[in-house]
């Protein structure tokens, strides 16, 4: 019987995690079954207790909204998931549950590797304080940034969740109107949930110019309210999170089977299903 793994999130119904581990599995040869677990946040617990201990399933991812309830759930946190507070990736090691978080590596791979982008010293405008920005922060402040400015509708959140990481970097709190525009950033990642709302965030234009990069962490068939926020201001690169999607579900599937997937064919066969599913939405 093919090995169970799976997705827990709230909701998980529009997820390509299926199909991006689907090509790694047939790419690497393994026996595995990938599914998606539509978990709410009252049930999410047992949900997640009984697919490993009585379905016997040997990893899980886990999306919004459970990230930060599944790392109070696991036996055992790695280094950066107890950093970050929040997992994505669960495995079983016999009857006990680690739980990791391949978020940050996953966007920092796509940043350096699949887009080639090089920084020295950048300042990095971080839109949102939630769990999207709580588990890429770390890997972010490896990039030994001048500064990062995190910036989110909740002031407290932000401020919260800089004073977590003031001891690996220059970190700073604050509210979307009060980000400072001395000068433009070198990055920007959009850490919101604005884009999958059809919203952005209401920051100005003059953040970004001509040598900014812009990410947003979330993605989808066509533009997003962020990209094209982005272009608009004249950003030199601006980038959807397909490769972190790619990237962070790699390093999971290492985790889990002990073999790492080429990224770039997945990579390429998504963006390519993607174009394929925008071309037939009525303009």
């Amino acid at each position: 019987m093919a090995d169970s793994y799976g997705l827990f999130g709230f909701p998980v119904h529009h997820s390509w995690s299926p199909f991006i581990h689907g090509l790694f599995a047939r790419q690497t040869g393994q026996d595995m079954v990938y599914r998606l677990y539509e978990s709410a946040p009252e049930n999410f617990r047992h949900d997640v207790l009984e697919f490993f201990f009585e379905r016997d399933g040997r990893g899980c991812n886990v999306t919004l909204p459970h990230k930060r309830m599944a790392a109070e759930l696991v036996n055992e946190l790695t280094k950066r998931a107890e950093r970050a507070d929040a997992v994505n990736t669960i495995v079983r090691r016999d009857s006990k549950l680690i739980g990791d978080n391949t978020d940050g590596v996953g966007l920092v791979t796509d940043l350096k590797q699949n887009l080639g982008l090089k920084f020295t010293s950048p300042r990095i405008l971080m839109l949102g304080a939630g769990g999207a920005a709580r588990g890429v922060l770390g890997p972010l402040l490896e990039l030994h940034p001048a500064e990062v400015l995190i910036a989110n509708r909740t002031v407290d959140r932000a401020v919260e969740l800089a004073q977590e990481f003031i001891d690996i970097g220059n970190v700073t709190g604050v509210a979307f109107d009060a980000v400072e525009l001395s000068k433009p950033f070198d990055l920007v990642v959009n850490a919101t949930s604005a884009s999958l709302k059809g919203e952005m965030p209401h920051i100005s234009s003059h953040a970004v110019n001509h040598r900014t990069a812009c990410y947003d962490m979330a993605y989808g068939v066509g533009e997003t309210p962020f990209t094209r926020w982005s272009k608009e201001c004249g950003a030199r690169v601006v980038e959807q999170g397909w490769g972190m999607l790619v990237e962070q579900a790699a390093e999971a599937f290492h985790l889990w089977r002990g073999v790492r997937p080429a990224t770039p064919p997945a990579l390429a066969a998504l963006r390519a299903r993607a174009a394929a599913m925008a071309a037939r939405i009525p303009s």
